[in-house]
């Protein structure tokens, strides 16, 4: 995964880029808000996770971030949308991240149907652990 950092995010050429966020080669955009530690999830690791997603206007689509259960995810499986699957890769346990994932990244055959598939979600996500092989 190539990152890019937003050097100057006040230049309005670079007004996508939000303080803080790296950028991908895919287009995806995260920053951490918080530091996990461990082992840096990679491809082929089942992980466990919470994870809110919402419009940028801040309306929530699905959320599991107040439950007492993470859902399993192989990382590189399929299972989850190209930007919760890029967004893994390099987490540690307790790790959370903000993406903000163009609507290239998050198509999936069973979204659910009130989502435009012209939007740009945000994705709030924490890695609870990695399972072990």
């Amino acid at each position: 995964m190539i990152q890019y950092r937003c050097m100057f995010p006040v230049l309005f050429l670079l007004a996508s880029c939000s303080a803080g966020m790296i950028s991908t080669s895919s287009g995806l955009q995260y920053k951490v808000l918080q530091r996990g530690t461990g082992k840096k999830a990679v491809a082929g690791d089942e992980v466990l996770i919470y994870e809110t997603t919402s419009y940028r206007n801040g309306n929530v689509l699905y959320s599991n971030f107040n439950s007492t259960s993470p859902v399993k995810v192989l990382i590189g499986g399929n299972q989850a949308t190209q930007a919760v699957d890029e967004g893994l890769r390099g987490m540690q346990a307790g790790e959370i991240r903000e993406l903000i994932a163009p609507p290239e990244l998050v198509k999936r055959k069973s979204y659910p149907k009130n989502v435009s598939p012209d939007s740009t979600l945000v994705i709030k996500m924490k890695l609870d652990r990695i399972l072990s092989k």
